[in-house]
């Protein structure tokens, strides 16, 4: 069945916000103090701007559905191609569980601090984490007409909150004084901290997945343009939130007392409560709670896209290619990826603090999408010759240099970011079993698709 043209320019403006801005990572700024507005203009500009450039390249040479599945086979192979699908697709049910604990702690400022405490209770974490993964699949299983509608709602919704953030912090700075102080000092990093540079690499996490849309190309009106102005637009959008946010945050809140997670519902609940704007913390929880139920569905649709090209691919059980017969959605990928996503969210909240789960999670995360991003910017390299030939491509300005400066830096830039995400933090318990964790649980799922494609390979022998 052919899939229906859905998504137009402001569909995939809203998909991208809401699949990238986290406003977890504004609270995880936040509490790194005001060096961390000069890591996220370093990330942007060694890392976001770069992987813009790439994606924008592949996706108007390769307007096809699978993405990123598509550009690396035709680069290197149907086997790499293969590979790196398969870790975006593993980095992404470690995901889940992330952007479900963030958001179900986001969700209890919608009763005020009446149920704060629950922050720390892996039973409430667990039970609200799976709740929100079924809203997601159900919606998604329904199709992307309607539930683009869950992720446009989750876009606007991420919007609001920042905005009063914004409103909030620039109240506290204009009545008290930036409560966190800002010498010009306090801008630079400080590189031989160790948390400082470790830092850097969830920065640059933060902003990565505008790669994530085009899996969706068989869904798009005319992709070859509307991906590409899609992408500017929401590169503009997405750093602008992170930044402006992280600055007012600060303004409202003592870098030091800032939570990790929940950082910016604390800032405006207690801002707003000093300055008469109590009433404020609720509806803002409620919007943030809907933007994050908006990017885990941007997530499971777009991820669920590389199962069902590779069931169509028959590189994995044909199964996986299945469609609704009245949604025509890739239902049983859907299924299984939300499946499995549940079994990493009970298994997350077992036997360890919800924190430290947080960060172990965000941790192998980060390193399984980091491998992908480096055969992206290698696949734009080798294929910029295809790309230059190709009618109404977008090349990279600077012909072959600029694509080799943009690429290089966008694949050094990576390489760094991966070496830095296996440090566990200073402050973590148990440092060795954090990263024996976190490097078995990536070498594992990479053996799992060397595994899985020798079998897929010998099925098409027999």
């Amino acid at each position: 069945m052919a899939a229906k043209k859905s998504l137009g320019v402001f569909d995939l403006v809203l998909f991208n916000t809401v699949a990238i801005v986290g406003l977890r990572w504004v609270a995880l700024a936040g509490h790194a103090g005001p060096s961390s507005l000069t890591l996220w203009l370093l990330a942007a500009l060694a890392f976001f701007i770069p992987q813009g450039l790439c994606v924008m390249t592949l996706s108007s040479a390769l307007p096809k559905d699978g993405g990123l599945y598509v550009w690396i086979s035709e680069a290197f192979g149907e086997r790499q191609g293969f590979i790196a699908g398969w870790l975006y697709w593993a980095a992404n049910i470690l995901y889940f569980p992330t952007l479900c604990l963030s958001t179900v702690v986001f969700a209890l400022y919608i009763f005020n601090n009446q149920f704060v405490a629950l922050e720390h209770s892996p039973m409430f974490a667990a039970g609200a984490s799976l709740l929100l993964l079924g809203i997601a699949l159900g919606a998604n299983i329904v199709g992307t007409g309607t539930g683009r509608w869950l992720q446009n709602l989750g876009g606007l919704a991420q919007w609001i909150p920042s905005l009063v953030l914004i409103g909030v912090g620039l109240v506290a700075l204009i009545a008290d004084g930036s409560a966190t102080p800002m010498p010009a000092a306090s801008f630079a990093p400080n590189f031989s901290n160790l948390d400082t540079i470790i830092f850097f690499s969830q920065i640059c996490f933060a902003f990565g997945g505008l790669e994530l849309a085009p899996l969706l190309a068989g869904e798009i009106h005319e992709p070859r343009r509307t991906i590409p102005r899609a992408l500017l637009i929401s590169g503009f959008v997405i750093a602008a939130i992170y930044i402006l946010n992280t600055l007012a945050l600060m303004w409202a809140m003592p870098s030091k007392d800032i939570s990790i997670i929940a950082g910016v519902n604390q800032a405006i609940a207690q801002a707003g409560a000093a300055h008469g704007m109590a009433w404020l913390g609720p509806p803002v929880a409620l919007l943030m709670t809907l933007a994050g139920i908006g990017g885990l569905g941007a997530w499971l649709i777009g991820t669920a896209r590389l199962l069902f090209v590779g069931g169509m691919g028959r590189l994995l059980p044909p199964a996986l290619a299945r469609v609704h017969p009245r949604w025509n959605t890739p239902y049983v990928a859907l299924l299984i990826q939300a499946g499995l996503a549940a079994v990493f969210i009970l298994a997350a909240t077992q036997g360890s603090s919800v924190r430290s789960a947080y960060l172990m999670m965000v941790d192998a995360t980060a390193i399984l999408t980091f491998v992908v991003y480096l055969y992206l910017f290698a696949s734009a390299f080798k294929l910029r010759a295809r790309i230059a030939q190709t009618a109404d491509a977008i090349a990279i300005p600077g012909g072959a240099l600029g694509s080799a400066i943009a690429n290089g830096l966008g694949f050094l830039t990576t390489v760094g970011a991966i070496a830095l995400a296996l440090v566990p933090p200073s402050d973590t318990a148990g440092r060795m079993d954090f990263f024996l964790k976190v490097i078995g649980g990536t070498f594992g799922f990479f053996i799992a698709g060397l595994v899985l494609y020798r079998l897929a390979k010998r099925r098409a022998v027999r």
